[in-house]
């Protein structure tokens, strides 16, 4: 592989918005400087990643930007999480994404965050170690705030099973999960999977934790509920495909998942938390020390995401100035610096949306377009028109030298 010119990938999570205040997107209404800078000087466009008319995940929209079809290589969501929070699965291993909830004593959900708990989550975790049920071993680890993973090791495992997760607090019960085919193996995992629920609920409610919690008048987080099951299967990684080196800069654990998923290392730097208070200009020095050992540099940022699903235009202006900053400490490196994001999270809907989402590619000699704003209106005009998550990965693996030419 000869590889012509370096790459920094920055994904600004639910950065796609609509019409937020005085006819504006919150792009529109953030003084911004260098993003709209780099727009003038570079190619910009408009990106679905899995296309127009779809509502992307996190995980899906991810992968399809770093060139893994979803259809092909999403294998659920809880894999993804679990290598995050730093468990070395192995291939067969089911996995579940799992929030830390509050029930009563009929399992009727009170808070399915447990007050969004904050930091005692570590702590809970270490009491749900060890159990063995039926011969699987049960591995559970915390994540940030209320969230966790759990995952199931061992023979005759399988994810098609549903959630104990009702996804809301509204008056409803915890859910017992049931095989999604008749196979012995979905039977054997669900079952599994309830019993698991339910020696939480045990261990968690006599917790030391949730019984100070409970004298503090605060929400003791006294059982596990599971989501996003999917069975690990290794992948091609970036390396092995087109032969860089590959590195990811993140605070949350899902997109440290995801780039260990396709083989990236993920560098750990003091600061960078995943929310409103992220260290951006930690990342970006981070960034550019790794650009002295990595051909390929992914830097996540969360908090426009987390403000938009909290429907604070305030905040996601704040992280866009943060952003801003970030292009601006990264914009003379000798790479290419490509900004972008998974998808819309409209501040007014609080959801991600099918709405596209803005992008820019600035560095060497791209080609220069007439756009001279970054953000969701201006950026319909430009060069690179509009693509979806693989497409866009093919144009940086193009750009780095490193694709292939088809036919003759």
């Amino acid at each position: 592989m000869f590889l012509e010119k370096k790459a920094i990938l920055v994904i600004v999570d639910g950065l796609g918005d609509r019409v937020a205040r005085e006819g504006k997107t919150p792009l529109q209404l953030t003084k911004k400087p260098n993003l709209d800078e780099l727009a003038r000087e570079g190619s910009v466009g408009l990106m679905n990643a899995l296309g127009p008319g779809v509502i992307p995940g996190s995980d899906t929209s991810h992968l399809a930007i770093l060139g893994y079809e979803p259809s092909i290589y999403y294998k659920g969501r809880g894999p993804l999480e679990a290598l995050g929070v730093g468990i070395n699965l192995k291939e067969g291993d089911v996995a579940f994404r799992c929030n830390f909830a509050t029930v009563d004593e009929e399992l009727k959900i009170i808070d399915r965050r447990a007050g969004r708990l904050k930091d005692e989550g570590k702590e809970l975790a270490k009491s749900l170690q060890g159990l063995k049920i039926e011969g699987i071993e049960v591995i559970f680890a915390s994540s940030t705030e209320h969230r966790g993973v759990l995952v199931l090791r061992g023979d005759g495992l399988s994810s098609d099973i549903s959630d104990t997760d009702p996804h809301t607090s509204e008056n409803v019960f915890v859910l017992e999960s049931k095989p999604l085919n008749p196979g012995k193996e979905t039977k054997k995992t669900a079952k599994i999977v309830n019993e698991v629920v339910k020696k939480s609920k045990d261990i968690l409610s006599s917790h030391p934790i949730n019984k100070q919690r409970e004298k503090e008048g605060k929400l003791p987080a006294n059982i596990i509920l599971t989501r996003g099951a999917g069975a690990y299967q290794k992948v091609e990684s970036l390396k092995d495909r087109y032969g860089f080196n590959s590195c990811c800069i993140a605070g949350a654990a899902l997109y440290k998942g995801v780039a260990i998923y396709v083989g990236m290392e993920v560098l750990e730097v003091p600061g960078a938390t995943g929310r409103i208070d992220t260290d951006i200009e930690a990342k970006a020095f981070a960034a550019k020390e790794a650009l002295k050992k990595f051909d390929f540099v992914f830097i996540h940022i969360k908090g426009t995401d987390s403000a938009s699903h909290d429907g604070n235009l305030k905040d996601k202006i704040l992280m866009i100035e943060k952003v801003d900053k970030l292009v601006n400490l990264l914009k003379k490196e000798d790479a290419y610096l490509i900004v972008t994001a998974d998808h819309s999270t409209p501040v007014s809907i609080k959801r991600h949306s099918s709405d596209s989402v803005p992008l820019l590619i600035y560095g060497g000699n791209i080609r220069k377009d007439k756009v001279k704003f970054f953000d969701e209106i201006s950026a319909s005009s430009g060069c690179l028109g509009h693509l979806t998550g693989i497409q866009l990965n093919k144009v940086i693996i193009d750009l780095m030298g490193c694709g292939h030419i088809v036919g003759s």
